[in-house]
């Protein structure tokens, strides 16, 4: 066989490992099963494990915002002591809070050595907050940080939709390149008939034959690694499915037109991710506010009820004290100003970020839509090189049944068109993953 042909098969067989993502064999999986591209989507976008953890951190936002609530709510506290001193001012302490005291109890004597005494005290706390400025906006600053892991989460739903769609529209292009391989298989034991009729009759050379079978030994082996590419690529799927592996999926026919692009000029600014980090800003001018309230005095209500004896579980004796309480931090070290600066400058920061991932996005969709057009432009190219080499060969194979021309020749005209051929599927790929690609930078919040 000459160097040129089995160079041209080593671009073929590498052309195949390129266009397939999964290069590692596997065995082959008797169990089939259909798969529409919405299928595969909606069954990720409920059990991919990505989704569940994404899912997790919102609850988890969701839950310290709740948590508060104690800003508004009472605090309730029941407590049982049990004491027991010699001290002179307890001891009086202990008698008057059992409301137990007699005339005896001032003997001087009995006063400066009053010797052991017991109380036992039951007390129910109340504390109501009325008027807390910092921690009301530290409440709406929770509010708004699990605002910005619900947007997380549908960003992370986008990706897994366009990553679904990608291996989708993978496992295509290896089902096409089965194909590819498939009809060029066919192609050549077919030629591979003739030849060695034409050889038995004396009209060919043995070199001939032998040029076919070695060509037909090379197509196999590529389509059985294609085959087993198949179940590389379905495993994929199942996994961003949260499926357990093993299933061979089928899949619908490649389609030049099965994902339709955005038609937006621009990176919308309404979309998830930019959503979070504007709610994220946000957050952080509200602790900012709720720092600088700080400053303010604050009033909160309490109440304590108490019961006393100089008995275990006795309750002889109850008392109650009610108040308002103000308190007014009015210098701490400048502790609170030094924070205020602090905040405001990772505010600046995430505003920053926030620029320069829009800026990369437009940069990311300007360039992605000059590659979709690059993708049209290179399928239009593609199918009339198909035409091209499936009409020169169609000619080397005429002109070979002619014996005009040897067997070289037309495995060359073959290994082109089958390369024109996986080129096209390759083309339709790159287009549909690009213009899906483009969706994904364009979403807006839902």
């Amino acid at each position: 066989m000459s160097s040129n042909l089995w160079n041209s098969l080593i671009r073929l067989f590498w052309f195949c490992s390129l266009s397939l993502v999964f290069a590692a064999p596997l065995s082959a999986q008797e169990n089939s099963k259909k798969l529409s591209l919405k299928e595969a989507i909606d069954s990720a976008l409920v059990n991919n494990n990505d989704i569940q953890l994404a899912g997790w951190d919102e609850k988890i936002a969701a839950a310290k915002w709740k948590e508060s609530q104690a800003i508004f709510l009472p605090q309730l506290d029941l407590s049982y002591a049990a004491m027991n001193t010699n001290n002179p001012l307890n001891v009086f302490g202990f008698k008057l809070q059992q409301q137990s005291v007699k005339a005896e109890d001032f003997n001087p004597v009995l006063l400066n050595k009053p010797g052991s005494y017991s109380d036992f005290t039951s007390s129910l706390q109340l504390k109501q907050p009325l008027f807390n400025m910092d921690l009301l906006y530290m409440r709406k600053a929770a509010a708004t940080q699990a605002d910005v892991y619900k947007f997380k989460t549908q960003r992370t739903k986008e990706y897994l939709a366009f990553e679904v769609q990608k291996a989708y529209m993978q496992l295509q292009l290896t089902y096409d390149a089965a194909d590819v391989l498939q009809e060029a298989l066919k192609a050549a034991n077919s030629m591979y008939v003739f030849t060695s009729h034409r050889v038995q009759e004396g009209l060919m050379q043995r070199s001939d034959e032998l040029n076919v079978r070695v060509w037909i030994t090379s197509l196999e082996t590529n389509l059985a690694e294609a085959k087993s590419n198949v179940q590389n690529a379905s495993d994929y799927l199942s996994l961003l499915m949260g499926r357990s592996l093993g299933t061979s999926y089928e899949v619908e026919k490649t389609n030049i037109n099965s994902i339709t692009s955005s038609d937006a000029s621009a990176i919308p600014s309404g979309r998830s991710d930019f959503s979070a980090m504007q709610k994220a800003i946000e957050a952080s001018d509200l602790m900012i506010k709720s720092s600088k309230m700080s400053y303010l005095p604050k009033v909160n209500a309490f109440g304590t009820y108490q019961l006393n004896d100089n008995r275990m579980l006795g309750f002889s004796a109850d008392s109650y004290l009610a108040g308002l309480q103000l308190t007014w931090n009015i210098f701490k070290g400048n502790s609170t100003k030094n924070r205020i600066a602090t905040q405001t400058l990772e505010r600046n920061k995430l505003a920053e970020q926030l620029t320069n991932q829009q800026e990369q996005s437009q940069l990311e969709f300007n360039k992605t839509k000059r590659q979709l057009a690059d993708a049209q432009y290179k399928i239009s190219q593609q199918e009339a090189a198909v035409k091209s080499a499936a009409e020169a060969l169609r000619i080397l194979q005429d002109r070979y049944e002619q014996g005009l021309v040897n067997s070289t020749d037309v495995l060359l005209a073959q290994t082109q068109l089958s390369q024109q051929k996986l080129g096209l599927a390759q083309a339709i790929f790159y287009q549909n993953t690009t213009a899906a690609y483009i969706n994904f930078l364009t979403a807006t919040t839902k």
